[in-house]
């Protein structure tokens, strides 16, 4: 961290972390047959996050503009993600009484956080010193 390389690493590490989080989300989503169109949202954002992240790893401007924006967004995203998924399994039949069956089997409450665990590496690389 001393050097300023950390801000690069962690910029390449969020657009790996985007695309596989985007091709997971994908899977899942199609399995839900992308019933609710806010499904696309991280689908599209994710190769968003990618690009950020490369372009944040090439070039100082792009880290300090391009990437905390994308993340940011990302970030939200998750964050209504998490919110949907809470909303999905309410609407279960035994809403959030049946808490057991309906996390198992509904949307997975914790997935949207990886999401907006990739989009905090990326405004933690945005907020990094570069080597020089």
């Amino acid at each position: 961290m001393r050097t300023g390389r950390f801000e690069r690493s962690l910029a390449v590490l969020t657009a790996g972390g985007a695309i596989v989080t985007t091709v997971e989300i994908f899977f899942e989503h199609d399995r839900a047959s992308f019933g609710n169109n806010w499904m696309w949202a991280p689908v599209i954002l994710g190769p968003v996050g990618a690009v950020a992240g490369i372009a944040g790893f090439a070039s100082h401007r792009a880290a300090k503009t391009f990437l905390p924006l994308a993340s940011a967004t990302i970030v939200a995203n998750g964050l209504q993600g998490l919110w949907l998924h809470g909303r999905g399994i309410k609407q279960k039949p035994g809403g959030w009484k049946n808490f057991r069956y309906n996390m198992e089997m509904g949307p997975p409450l914790m997935a949207p956080l990886l999401v907006t665990l990739v989009g905090g590496m990326g405004l933690l690389a945005a907020v990094l010193r570069r080597e020089k």
